[in-house]
């Protein structure tokens, strides 16, 4: 695999993808080598885990709260992830959530995770407001971080879809 380390970062080739999937309370059924890999644990240490196993204390409850919002309404989601190892590294990720559809009773399953390299320029971007959203959290709650993010979307008048996805 093409995995780099910068300190405690650790970057993956933006031609490589890691993939999960995860039933409908977010334990993972499956993951595929590079994220096993980027992870640090082992394959049988993921499975049947919580995906939150990976959640970096630099990531906001607000976001994780609109990307299950979102998928458990059947919707897909894009967003910038901030994830943590085993060992403490991290490595951010631009992440496609979607729901898995039986095509028999038309239900929701699961969930699809494919994530990819993020932009340098991306994380430029969401880190700080990320910041922000945290501290508000410390103060507010969601609440009050989510009211960051949607002011940060009104002020540059556009929907988060189009505002994370400006930064492939």
């Amino acid at each position: 695999m093409s995995i780099t380390q910068k300190g405690d970062e650790l970057r993956f080739d933006e031609n490589l993808f890691i993939v999960s999937k995860t039933d409908l309370k977010g334990k993972i059924t499956y993951a595929n080598d590079l994220f096993i890999e980027i992870s640090g644990y082992k394959e049988q240490e993921l499975l049947n885990i919580h995906h939150n196993i990976l959640r970096h204390p630099d990531m906001p409850k607000a976001i994780f709260k609109l990307l299950w919002d979102r998928v458990q309404a059947g919707n897909e989601i894009f967003a910038y992830v901030k994830n943590r190892t085993k060992n403490n590294f991290y490595y951010w990720v631009h992440a496609y959530i979607t729901p898995m559809i039986d095509t028999k009773t038309n239900r929701v399953i699961g969930y699809h995770s494919v994530r990819r390299a993020p932009s340098l320029k991306g994380i430029a971007v969401i880190e700080p407001l990320y910041q922000k959203m945290i501290n508000a959290e410390k103060q507010g709650g969601i609440s009050a971080s989510t009211a960051i993010l949607e002011n940060t979307l009104s002020q540059l008048k556009v929907s988060y879809d189009a505002f994370i996805l400006s930064y492939e």
